[in-house]
């Protein structure tokens, strides 16, 4: 666990935001946020300048084809008269023409010639804008928005047809307006817009400037401490000080760092009282071993068999440590499994009851089964495992509750499980240590031997069963664990 949590640490230390880090966090930034909000500024400006530009084209449009329809239906009167009469009233027309400040009126032959003009200037001109063409061909009004080929100036021009008593065009009533001052206000009303977006990127970028800083200075004070936890200063604090992602961020390391550092001081800890407990056996039978060899044939029969019986008892006692520790490794890399069958789980409670009560009589402890008469169903289980579980406990119960000389077990039906119940009647477990109680490594302050990992062990499989394991202080003293396994398999 310890060396999974360095590795989080090392990774963590990897992925640093300090240094080149942070200059890639801006200019990600710079490409993500400032791009799209550039890309909609030129989006902004060139929608707005372009339905302007139509706004005002079309109005443009709309009101020099009014004017043309209502000049052509002035010149109706005339075009039944001759030429002359004719071409006399268009002069006399355009002179007196009142909107010539503004744009031109001209009156073009099928020629495509300004035979008179507002600007009188322009007389007998030739014209080649389309709308002329348009017009006389299709006896309709047309109009014209681009480059006057005669001038290179932009124009807008609607060209409306005279049409003879016989049906024939014998003219074109036009209207010509210069764009240069329409195209201005349009090209004013484009750098307006664009001087706002300008201002808008502005603010965006000096607010993100401001934002990613004010998330890089505390993330470049995670990140050096991320560098001391990997360095080995485990237990080292982050200062909370925003309460957002930043300072849960900051929590998550601090919690980190804690279970780091309280997981290196367990290890620690479990380390020295695993040596301590092998070296006590290996020391007794070490001893005894050359007491024997020592003394050959002189050593008097009851002695050897005294030391032998000793040498016996430590070499199970090693046995016994070795296949906790082997328990432990198996449950750390998945390859603890279940041999689940349907078991007589009263028949194997009881069978270990009474040979570890036997045993138990020996270090003047009695152990008292609790018999009652309830019909126990057979229940899904591993039987050998459960049978490792139920004696783990007794052995606690004797070690951490012998002095009270008195052991209880029960087991019987409660609803939908089948409960185990196995109580000493020693001094308790002190209420701090309660919730500890089960991790592994875990010894608290008791003084007996052991490497605390065989009550996670026994967790492991009663989990595994799909049950619980509940230890706790029983009412007049002592210590009640209670397991709690499913009569069916879920």
């Amino acid at each position: 666990m310890i060396i999974g949590m360095k590795n989080k640490i090392q990774k963590l230390k990897n992925q640093s935001f300090g240094g080149k880090r942070v200059k890639g966090l801006q200019g990600r930034w710079l490409r993500n946020t400032l791009s799209i909000v550039l890309a909609l500024v030129l989006l902004c400006v060139t929608s707005l300048s372009v339905m302007v530009a139509a706004y005002y084209y079309s109005n443009m449009q709309a009101g020099m084809e009014a004017k043309a329809r209502s000049g052509t239906r002035f010149f109706e009167t005339y075009l039944s008269s001759s030429y002359n009469e004719y071409y006399q009233s268009c002069a006399k027309f355009a002179q007196t023409f009142e909107s010539k400040d503004v744009m031109e009126l001209q009156f073009v032959n099928t020629d495509h010639r300004i035979v008179a003009s507002s600007y009188s200037r322009l007389s007998s001109q030739s014209v080649s804008t389309t709308d002329i063409a348009q017009a006389i061909e299709t006896k309709t009004i047309a109009s014209f928005t681009g480059t006057n080929p005669a001038t290179g100036e932009r124009i807008i021009s609607v060209s409306s047809p005279l049409i003879y008593s016989n049906g024939e065009v014998i003219g074109v009533l036009r209207y010509v307006s210069s764009l240069k001052y329409v195209d201005r206000q349009i090209m004013q009303f484009a750098l307006t817009v664009t001087l706002v977006g300008v201002l808008m990127l502005i603010v965006v970028y000096a607010s993100g400037r401001y934002y990613v800083k004010s998330i890089l200075a505390p993330v470049s004070e995670i990140t050096a401490t991320a560098k001391r936890i990997a360095a080995g200063g485990y237990g080292v604090q982050i200062k909370r000080q925003f309460d957002d992602e930043i300072g849960e961020l900051s929590d998550t390391i601090n919690d980190m760092s804690n279970k780091i550092a309280m997981s290196e001081k367990t290890q620690s800890e479990f380390m020295s009282s695993v040596s301590h407990e092998l070296r006590t056996p290996l020391t007794a039978i070490s001893g005894w071993s050359e007491t024997l060899l020592d003394a050959g044939g002189s050593v008097e029969a009851a002695e050897a068999r005294r030391g032998l019986n000793i040498i016996l008892r430590e070499s199970r006692r090693l046995t016994s440590m070795v296949e906790e520790l082997l328990e432990f490794s198996r449950m750390q890399d998945g390859r603890f499994k279940l041999n689940v069958t349907m078991g007589d789980i009263r028949s194997e409670f009881e069978d270990t009851v009474f040979m570890y009560g036997s045993r138990l009589q020996q270090e003047t402890i009695r152990l008292e089964y609790l018999e009652n008469d309830e019909d126990i169903p057979e229940i899904p289980c591993d039987t050998s495992r459960m049978r490792q579980v139920f004696l783990n406990i007794l052995d606690n119960a004797a070690k951490h509750g012998g002095e009270g000389g008195k052991i209880t077990a029960e087991i019987h039906t409660d609803g939908e499980f089948v409960v185990v119940g196995i109580r000493d009647f020693g001094p308790g477990i002190a209420e701090e240590e309660l919730p500890l109680i089960k991790k592994k490594f875990y010894k608290g302050s008791s003084k007996a031997r052991g490497n605390g990992i065989g009550l996670a062990v026994c967790e492991e499989i009663v989990t595994m069963h799909g049950g619980t394991l509940d230890i706790g202080n029983a009412e007049g003293g002592g210590t009640l664990v209670t397991i709690r396994l499913p009569i069916e398999a879920e």
